[in-house]
């Protein structure tokens, strides 16, 4: 079937006819006809009656030799949409397969978002469960979304640029990433050109120049290749292989090199019988013309996360020209082209589904797994973007298992792909047999081992460089879950607090009360009321006034004990930066929205105005069995000496303390002042630490820094220290 327009559904179902059966052809053709009425006197923007775009949907499916269910759904894919036909009337009609792919493929039109990108986001995920039940659903709609990108000049200009930018965005990578590279390369090119008219036109324009010019060399290559097969006895056939526009322009633009530069390499495809084949032919090209060191790639040994296989080899061919050389046999030429769909071509039994199929099977469970993680449909669809776009890596387990992962992921991404427990629990990794840090990007070719720990949690700080969607997605939900328990905690004992300076217990409370103050406040639950105090969205002692219905305004009966703070508490209990608290200061606690309760020194001059405030700030006090260490900054001024920060950092260690920092605020001929931010157990350790620094020779001063002051001593010296 040539890629020409379709005319009528006859000269469709005769290009079907040279695969499918007449009982096939017919059931396609009642799809049409039952289309071409729901669709009556409906037209398209370029004038054209509707049911012509579901036909050459359908032929485009067609020229994938797609089977008659998909070319049924084809034709009626804007059905449930467009007119007044239900899934149900499509479902007695046509069956359940086709009707549930029309309702896959048909966009949420009756639902308002806040915004457009919402609405494509929700749309994405309604195909991802589409997809799951049926991989054909996105077979469909990267055929509907082709023809659409072919008669896009009908738009307006506005409404073409976001299309094609959703384009160039989803519907270019799910093609690549279900190695359909036809669809991919029409998409992408057809994208460009309504985003970039002109920029679209002088490449094209230049390309056809160069074309032109080269054609004698190309002539000469594709002789000497052939011929050099023929010598050997190696059946074969070889194209000559062009770069398409948007590949041309995206490469100039990301790597930024000129139009010379990208079109002077030549590229070649031998297109050979059996894969024993394909490494003869690189032994004979290779001894034809010498391999440029390093550029030689087996994808299939190793294929590619979307089914693609090939030898990739760059020679340094006639003249010094780099010659790019693809090896491959037919099946997987029609693997490349046609990825997924090529499926449907080369299945030998509905029982054994091809490896191109089972990757795309995973590749959607692991969509839907993302979907379930993500908070909303904007994460889930940025999720799916870093998914999109990978340059894979490849690396082995200790027992030689082989993961594909995108170019720049980590040990933790490595150890979210095996498992999402191991990657949470990770704690440490050997590569290649050596310790290394759990953030140190990984290359093709290592072996990793992930060490891990029962019990271990994912620290926040792995999403500065993770790079996997599922690694992203499971952190961010793990963080998401441990702060609502954490806040919901912390939530309970200040309104226990509150509550208790009136005299009142939270578990007396009436329940009619309890049931009006949920009402009032419009939530669901005393755990999200209990979260929405933890998190400092709402005051305990307002929400306390509420529930005790205190028109009498009852006195503080004094009997609240403070808040005991016992160190371990993370997410929603937070140390201030400006005075460092550490157990033994007096502290009191100031209610932040989003970050909760933070705790100051008693008297930091930041929290001077709510002092006083019972909705704002609330009393509390170390835990008798307080655990963890703290940070301190402590200054020290001594004289100049050659190995003096060393003799600090002994001394430090020598006490039992950690130090984090070292950093020099001011700098003379004769004295230095030293700003060191050190972990301690409480204050009875820090004065030890401090003892033991007094002890050394050069020092002449030690005190307790507050990190405002060292600011201000940062801007008078002009010396960045932090």
């Amino acid at each position: 079937m040539s890629t020409a327009q379709i005319a009528s559904i006859d000269s469709l179902a005769e290009g079907l006819s040279g695969y499918l059966a007449r009982r096939q052809i017919n059931q396609v053709r009642r799809a049409y006809y039952y289309a071409e009425q729901a669709h009556d006197g409906q037209l398209r923007r370029s004038g054209d009656p509707y049911v012509t775009h579901p036909l050459q949907v359908a032929g485009i499916l067609g020229r994938m030799h797609m089977d008659h269910q998909s070319l049924m759904a084809a034709m009626l894919h804007d059905v449930i949409e467009d007119t007044g036909i239900t899934k149900t009337a499509i479902k007695s009609q046509f069956g359940v397969n086709v009707a549930e792919m029309v309702d896959g493929v048909s966009k949420l039109s009756k639902i308002s978002f806040d915004s457009h990108a919402e609405a494509q986001a929700e749309n994405f995920q309604k195909m991802a469960l589409a997809m799951s039940r049926d991989l054909r659903v996105i077979m469909v709609k990267l055929a509907d979304r082709l023809h659409n990108m072919r008669t896009i000049k009908a738009l307006p200009r506005e409404k073409r640029q976001r299309k094609a930018r959703e384009t160039l965005d989803i519907y270019a990578p799910i093609a690549n990433r279900l190695g359909m590279n036809d669809m991919r390369i029409e998409l992408e090119d057809l994208a460009f050109e309504a985003m970039y008219p002109l920029r679209f036109q002088r490449i094209d324009a230049a390309v056809r120049k160069v074309r032109g010019n080269r054609k004698e060399i190309v002539s000469q290559i594709q002789t000497s290749l052939e011929a050099c097969l023929e010598r050997e006895g190696l059946p074969g056939r070889t194209l000559g292989r062009e770069k398409h526009l948007y590949s041309i322009y995206d490469k100039m633009r990301s790597k930024r090199k000129s139009f010379a530069e990208i079109t002077d390499v030549y590229a070649f495809r031998i297109v050979v019988d059996r894969v024993d084949t394909c490494y003869r032919v690189l032994g004979a090209v290779h001894s034809l013309y010498k391999p440029v060191p390093g550029r030689f790639k087996d994808y299939i040994a190793i294929p590619k996360t979307n089914g693609y296989q090939s030898l990739h080899t760059t020679l340094f061919g006639m003249h010094g020209l780099p010659i790019e050389i693809q090896i491959r046999t037919e099946q997987m030429e029609a693997m490349a082209n046609n990825g997924i769909a090529a499926h449907w071509l080369y299945k030998s039994s509905e029982s054994i589904p091809s490896n191109a199929h089972v990757r795309a099977r995973e590749w959607v469970n692991g969509l839907l797994e993302m979907q379930q993680r993500a908070g909303n449909s904007l994460e889930f669809i940025e999720n799916v973007k870093i998914d999109l776009f990978p340059d894979e890596i490849y690396v082995f387990t200790p027992k030689g298992e082989i993961f594909e992962l995108p170019r720049g992921s980590t040990p933790v991404d490595f150890a979210y792909a095996i498992h999402t427990d191991i990657g949470s629990s990770c704690v440490a990794c050997r590569i290649s047999r050596r310790l290394a840090p759990l953030s140190e990007p990984l290359e093709s070719g290592q072996t990793v081992e992930i060490i891990t720990a029962p019990g271990h949690k994912p620290n926040p700080a792995w999403l500065g460089f993770v790079v996997t969607a599922k690694a992203r997605a499971s952190i961010r939900q793990f963080l998401k879950n441990q702060k609502l328990s954490e806040s919901t905690a912390l939530g309970r004992r200040l309104l226990s607090k509150a509550l208790a300076s009136f005299g009142a217990n939270l578990d007396a409370l009436p329940q009619e009360a309890v049931v009006a103050t949920l009402k009032q406040l419009r939530l669901d639950s005393m755990d999200r009321l209990f979260e929405e105090i933890g998190l400092g969205n709402r005051m305990s002692h307002a929400v306390a006034r509420r529930l005790l219905a205190s028109d009498e305004n009852p006195a503080e009966t004094g009997l609240a004990d403070s808040l005991m703070v016992a160190g371990t508490e993370s997410s929603v209990m937070n140390y201030a930066r400006c005075c460092t608290p550490i157990p033994g200061d007096r502290i009191v606690g100031h209610i932040s929205s989003e970050r909760g309760l933070v705790i100051h020194v008693d008297g930091c001059n930041n929290i001077a105005e709510f002092r006083n405030n019972p909705d704002k700030c609330v009393e509390v006090n170390w835990d008798p069995e307080v655990q963890g260490e703290f940070h301190v900054e402590v200054r020290v001024e001594l004289a100049q000496q050659r190995g003096i920060i060393a003799t600090l950092a002994t001394s430090i260690t020598g006490a039992e303390a950690n130090i984090e920092k070292i950093s020099t605020v001011e700098r003379d001929a004769h004295l230095s002042i030293v700003i060191l931010l050190m972990k301690v157990r409480n204050r009875v350790h820090l004065a030890r630490v401090m003892r033991k620094i007094r002890l050394i020779k050069a020092v002449t001063r030690v005190t307790r820094a507050k990190s405002r002051k060292i600011r201000r001593s940062v801007g008078r010296a002009g010396i960045v220290t932090h």
